[in-house]
């Protein structure tokens, strides 16, 4: 029998948690907005799911589509686009299931950030999942220095678009997003903290 590891890759222990929950499931569209390198995808090549994504970094869709080639041959390279989110060619409502990984908290200010926002939620169809992990203020208010508008300097060193609980309830009323969870909150260590945002688009 082949190992979770082997099964799943490096897939997102919340993208995961999604997955054995059932609201992810076999016949459904998948699109990964800013999927990096792939990590979060391997688990929807090897089960037949049809997988699309889109990053601004051509070098990482070029290892995407050698994964797709890998295990999920007949798969379109064209899935794969090199396009940032907030511009993506997919299309309005074009995906059952949309994830968003430690992506939207590298936005440079609340434009930018609005508009990947909205340009990832319109790819998402009526009732379909929206799965995001982002960057957020919640529980290290004091460890965290500020630079200019909502980005600030996180204990680790790096600067991020922070989030914090207010924020995201009023998108997802804008957007009218359902919550399908509460938000949860994971704190490394006063370092950073990652909030998992997920919600369903209303019909």
């Amino acid at each position: 029998m082949n190992s979770l590891q082997e099964q799943f890759g490096a897939i997102d222990i919340y993208l995961f948690d999604q997955i054995l929950r059932g609201h992810i499931s076999r016949g459904m569209r998948v699109l990964d907005a800013g999927c990096g390198s792939g990590r979060n995808i391997v688990y929807f090549l090897k089960e037949g799911y049809e997988v699309f994504g889109a990053d601004s970094d051509s070098r990482a869709i070029e290892e995407v589509r050698g994964l797709a080639a890998f295990f999920a041959p007949s798969l379109p390279g064209g899935n794969f686009r090199v396009e940032a989110i907030e511009a993506m060619t997919f299309g309005p409502a074009f995906a059952d299931v949309v994830l968003s990984s430690a992506v939207l908290h590298f936005a440079r200010g609340d434009d930018q950030f609005r508009a990947m926002l909205q340009g990832t939620w319109r790819s998402l169809k009526p009732g379909g999942l929206f799965f995001c992990r982002l960057a957020s203020s919640i529980g290290i208010e004091q460890q965290i220095k500020h630079i200019e508008g909502r980005r600030f300097l996180l204990p680790d060193g790096s600067q991020r678009y922070l989030v914090d609980e207010r924020l995201l309830e009023e998108f997802a009323q804008e957007l009218g997003g359902l919550l399908v969870d509460p938000l949860k909150t994971t704190l490394v260590q006063n370092q950073r903290s990652m909030t998992t945002w997920v919600m369903r688009k209303g019909v």
